[in-house]
């Protein structure tokens, strides 16, 4: 059997497939059109020889667009499979960090369990989508962003919201101020925003950072120093979801078989 994982993100598509012996992974943009993405991921498993009609595969769909994903064996929520796939790759009890492109999650995983969990979906100020407002405005990718923002000294950024964000980083280019300070000060106030949904797990002992930004250090470092707690990294965060979803797809198969 081989078991699927799709996670549909607003920015970015994830997809992990689990075999007996191995298993792969890939991302692309979402794109406009979820519905789009999964037609591109089901022709990018083909390449890899893995049929989603075929009655050896199973697939699991999560995330902003998982209702596009028609040809899935099972839908879950995202709290449930981030928690799942985060857990796997920690392999203990953890709060978890999952910061996507239009929400923040903050999860805690007790004994393999989702115990409890905050959702910023209110305001895209402490997600992926402020970054990569940001990093536009100052013509840079966000990893140049990040790059630039280790150099520089924080430029505080007050607004709580995108638009008046972006407002003061106008302010600031027209004032001659360096893109990296300001872009110190974009990491920071991102950093901030997540640390005051983080408070309510002030006392957390493990902590793991998962989504689009899991592979930086210098993020983690920030959001560290605000939640006064170690940051955890891991280059496979961003597929938390998939395999999440994909581990519950094969229990719920087992299950039903």
């Amino acid at each position: 059997m081989i078991y699927v994982g799709i996670d549909i993100g607003s920015t970015a598509s994830k997809v992990v497939a689990r075999k007996e012996d191995s298993t792969s992974k890939f991302v692309i943009p979402t794109g406009w059109s979820s519905k789009e993405t999964a037609s591109t991921i089901v022709e990018r498993l083909m390449e890899d020889e893995i049929d989603v009609e075929s009655d050896e595969v199973i697939v699991g769909a999560t995330g902003y667009g998982r209702v596009a994903v028609d040809f899935a064996d099972y839908v879950v929520t995202e709290i449930t499979c981030h928690g799942k796939g985060g857990y796997e790759m920690v392999g203990k009890n953890c709060t978890i960090v999952d910061i996507g492109g239009q929400d923040t999650k903050i999860i805690k995983i007790e004994n393999g369990f989702v115990s409890d969990f905050l959702m910023n979906d209110k305001c895209s100020a402490g997600t992926g989508k402020f970054i990569e407002v940001m990093a536009n405005r100052l013509g840079v990718s966000i990893d140049d962003l990040f790059n630039l923002a280790m150099e520089g000294e924080i430029l505080p950024i007050s607004s709580l919201c995108t638009v008046f964000a972006e407002s003061e980083i106008i302010n600031y280019i027209g004032e001659g101020r360096s893109r990296a300070d300001i872009a110190a000060g974009v990491v920071d106030s991102v950093a901030g925003k997540v640390a005051q949904l983080f408070s309510k797990f002030a006392n957390s002992e493990y902590v793991v950072l998962t989504g689009g930004l899991s592979h930086s250090k210098f993020f983690a470092d920030s959001l560290s120093k605000k939640i006064k707690l170690p940051v955890n990294t891991s280059e496979d965060g961003r597929y938390a979801g998939a395999l999440g979803v994909s581990l519950i797809a094969e229990s719920k198969y087992n299950k039903e078989k």
